[in-house]
């Protein structure tokens, strides 16, 4: 059978939400997804700082109006990150932000909605989506440029075959992304256990200093004797190239790994000159300092070459006793993020700077603690750091395939 032109409105339901407003937030209850949060999902970069709605006012919309659920399809319509779909796949309920969000849903049998998101993903669907943006000043679609949308649709068999390909790209990714969770918290746990709990290993033989109230051996100094820390430069959007050394962006650190689909470059010889000191290594820590505080990356060999930017902090030891794991855990627990909040200047947006990492203080171990904690904890962080490089080669992989497949340049 061949490839059918049609109408997306044609063949599922296209509409928007049940309009709820910010009176409506609570502290918790069902969650409510605004297009940020959907497009983190879409990515596999969702970081759980959703608002919510009452049980009670979801259950009364969804009763009357519906709400999403499993095998529907939501998109981003308002806003520089429009056309980014979701195939909705929790089990559990949610709402959603009527005007930022476009949803699809009782889709006929003609049409897969697994599919239809690949295609609406990919280049020539990306394509299609752009020409019925409207507005100027900000691009948005309609629901009904959405449903005018055109895509060749494969039989039934080969929509599932294609999207069943893909999907076992994104299951790959989703199953590592709970295995670096897990290993996060394994990792950071050790951290709590033995640097906040104080219940390192012989901590039951070991003295505490009466003057100090540390083990003995252990000492409080300022965080700055044992770690170097460094902010990138001020760039200029005149100095952006679209070739050269890559540098960063506080909105490329994304769920602990670098997002490189937006990154801007400098001209090689232009960082050699002036910010060659700004060069990224491989197992420095970056933090942002800017707007979302405290957003934590390690740069990996696959990163590089990268240049530090303004808003962004780069951390390395300087001691054994405080080695780039115990850094990493340090800048990634509550009290640490808390501490940050706490200096931070600024009402509309916080910020951050090396003046305060200056004045901030850190928790010194034994050196025999500090080798023993990177020893134990240095296996765990590297599978972590395998896991990321291996989701990045599924992820090129899959959008390799993508086009391919809806080009028909590959037979399925």
């Amino acid at each position: 059978m061949s490839w059918e032109e049609v109408l997306i409105g044609d063949n599922c339901q296209v509409l928007s939400a049940k309009r709820i407003f910010a009176k409506d937030y609570v502290a918790s209850g069902i969650p409510f997804y605004r297009s940020k949060e959907i497009i983190y999902k879409a990515f596999n970069q969702f970081e759980n700082d959703e608002v919510f709605i009452k049980e009670e006012r979801f259950n009364e919309i969804k009763n009357k109006f519906g709400a999403p659920k499993r095998g529907d399809v939501l998109i981003s319509s308002v806003g520089n990150r429009s056309g980014i779909s979701y195939w909705v796949k929790e089990e559990y309920d949610f709402y959603f932000k009527d005007g930022n969000l476009i949803w699809f849903r009782n889709f006929n049998d003609k049409m897969s909605s697994k599919y239809l998101v690949y295609f609406l993903n990919s280049e020539l669907g990306q394509a299609k989506i752009n020409n019925m943006f409207i507005g100027a000043a900000q691009k948005a679609l309609t629901i009904e440029g959405v449903k005018r949308i055109k895509l060749s649709l494969p039989p039934s068999k080969t929509q599932k075959r294609i999207a069943d390909i893909l999907s076992s790209y994104d299951e790959l990714i989703e199953n590592n992304l709970k295995r670096i969770k897990l290993l996060e918290k394994a990792a950071q746990n050790i951290y709590k256990e033995w640097f906040v709990n104080m219940r390192f290993p012989g901590h039951e033989n070991t003295p505490i200093d009466q003057e100090t109230g540390l083990p003995e051996g252990w000492k409080e100094c300022l965080l700055n004797e044992y770690i170097d820390f460094k902010e990138g430069p001020g760039l200029r959007n005149w100095q952006y190239r679209t070739e050269g050394i890559p540098f960063l962006n506080i909105r490329m650190m994304k769920s602990g790994d670098l997002n490189f689909s937006s990154v801007k470059f400098l001209e090689i010889n232009e960082v050699e000159k002036k910010y060659n000191h700004f060069l990224l290594k491989e197992y420095d820590h970056i933090i942002s300092t800017s707007g979302t505080l405290g957003k934590v990356v390690t740069i990996r060999k696959s990163h590089l070459p990268l240049c530090l930017n303004t808003s962004i902090i780069r951390l390395r030891p300087i001691r054994d006793e405080v080695g780039k794991w115990y850094i990493k855990r340090k800048v990634s627990c509550s009290n640490f993020l808390n501490e940050m909040k706490s200096f931070a200047t600024g009402s509309a947006q916080l910020n951050f700077g090396p003046k305060h990492l200056n004045m901030m203080k850190i928790i010194v171990p034994s050196k025999f603690i500090g080798l023993e904690f990177e020893k134990l904890t240095n296996p765990i962080e590297l599978k972590i750091l395998s896991l990321l490089d291996y989701n990045q080669k599924l992820k090129k992989a899959r959008d390799i395939l993508l086009p391919r497949f809806m080009n028909q340049t590959i037979e399925v």
